[in-house]
């Protein structure tokens, strides 16, 4: 199975179906890690920001969509968005792998290590930070896709992850270039 995951889109249109034309071609899910539809006070707005008409396209997705709740998410958000996204966590096993989704903004990188050993999970996926990060410790593989929208690494490269089978790589939406791969598991 070929998952999709992606954090922080802040009500991107543009990096949406960018995203979806790209490293999302063919994904069976997609994982959204948090910040789907506002852009949040400290960011600025991007071209393509249209939070009501990301919703519809969300809302017509072929593909099933796991949303973990992020600190910009509002209950508002859940009258436009059909898919659930009030719950703080997300938790799926695809392909033997164990995923839990957290958006990242209210715990540290030790108590989602210390989370992910307690549910035995092999992957633990965060955002908040919008920048790219992966990193295995003691089995576990932690990662942040980084934001397609507004990407806040020292490149202001614009990323996503697919998870294919035990496979996890980090893309560039724009480029499709591969900025990190590693096995989970």
């Amino acid at each position: 199975m070929k998952v999709g995951i992606v954090s922080d889109t802040h009500g991107c249109v543009t990096t949406w179906k960018r995203a979806l034309a790209g490293p999302f071609a063919g994904v069976d899910l997609i994982v959204h890690a948090g910040d789907v539809l506002y852009h949040g006070p400290r960011n600025p707005l991007v071209p393509g920001y249209d939070p009501p008409q990301l919703a519809r396209i969300i809302n017509a997705s072929p593909v099933p969509i796991l949303i973990a709740r992020g600190n910009c998410d509002a209950e508002v958000d859940q009258l436009l968005v059909d898919w659930p996204i009030q719950a703080p966590f997300a938790f799926l096993q695809v392909d033997g792998v164990r995923v839990m989704v957290h958006h990242g903004h209210t715990m540290t990188e030790a108590e989602m290590l210390e989370l992910a050993r307690r549910y035995r999970v092999d992957l633990f996926v965060y955002g908040h930070t919008h920048v790219a990060a992966c990193r295995r410790e003691d089995g576990i593989t932690l990662l942040n896709p980084g934001s397609p929208t507004l990407p806040k690494d020292e490149n202001k490269t614009p990323t996503v992850a697919v998870l294919d089978g035990r496979d996890l790589t980090i893309l560039d939406i724009n480029s499709g270039s591969v900025i990190t791969t590693i096995a989970v598991g």
